[in-house]
């Protein structure tokens, strides 16, 4: 059991008092380790609710600086930031928030020569990134390593969440076994996003690896689940593990790591 000090009791006095939660939830909470794959749109809520939530190891990835066009929606991030790089300005909020929280920065892409070191300290992957490269590279590591991916995605007005966790259902190549052609589907900056947006479909990746620490609840393992703001409604589909899948399939084909390198145009690793 952590040995809470007064502070902290105050703190997180809300949680302490839900018997889902209790001192023992807030201990795991405390002691958890969650990696932000980007802090933009996505994994700046993802980050600040989990920080407030007392998750007591948080990794930041992420190599791109912040911009005057993030603003709009990348809370993590404010206007005397601008030019300084995104896991920086995420760690200054995130100390600044909860001094409980210890924060590790990797200011550098996402790779196949480095992907694997940066994700084995960590128990869940928040990935909050807008292009596929690194999306495939994500789901294709977790799945090597049996880690738990809580993938969110944002479009315009509407977005979508699920958790990928192979051992237990499908993994993201069940659904897209390759990468769109280059070009067939617009970013963000091509398309627009609605500012709010990443803050609703964020904050949900967050409770659900709270749901994942805690032990508590149904996450959204096998669950898609489909956001559009426009008419404020929630679907859910079913989704069932691909027992052809390249990758988390009975005969997988895939067995290392892919750069999709035609994709690298992209320079933004985050929402």
């Amino acid at each position: 059991m952590f040995d809470f000090s007064e502070e902290q009791i105050l703190r997180y006095s809300r949680h302490i008092i839900l018997p889902e939660v209790g001192g023992k939830g807030q201990s795991k909470l405390l002691d958890a380790k969650v990696l932000l794959v980007g802090a933009g749109g996505l994994g700046s809520p993802a980050g600040y609710y989990l920080a407030a939530a007392g998750v007591g190891n948080i990794g930041i990835i992420d190599f791109d600086d912040v911009d005057l066009s993030n603003l709009q929606r990348q809370i993590l991030h404010s206007n005397d930031r601008i030019g300084l790089n995104k896991a920086e300005s995420a760690k200054m909020t995130i100390e600044k928030l909860n001094p409980d929280v210890k924060v590790q920065l990797f200011k550098e892409r996402l790779s196949s020569e480095n992907i694997m070191k940066i994700i084995e300290d960590y128990e869940i992957i928040i990935d909050g990134t807008d292009n596929f490269p690194t999306r495939y590279l994500i789901n294709d590591a977790c799945v090597f390593t049996n880690k738990t991916n809580v993938h969110g995605s944002i479009f315009r007005f509407e977005g979508q969440l699920t958790i990928f966790k192979s051992k237990e259902g499908p993994c993201y190549r069940c659904l897209y076994p390759e990468p769109p052609p280059p070009g067939m589907v617009p970013s963000c900056q091509e398309a627009g996003v609605l500012g709010v947006l990443p803050g609703t479909l964020g904050v949900l990746q967050a409770v659900e690896a709270i749901k994942l620490i805690l032990n508590i609840g149904k996450p959204l393992i096998g669950t898609l689940l489909l956001y559009d703001s426009l008419s404020v409604s929630f679907r859910k589909l079913k989704l069932k593990k691909d027992k052809d899948c390249p990758v988390c399939g009975d005969n997988p084909t895939i067995k290392e790591l892919i750069d999709y390198e035609q994709f690298c145009g992209i320079l933004s690793a985050s929402s």
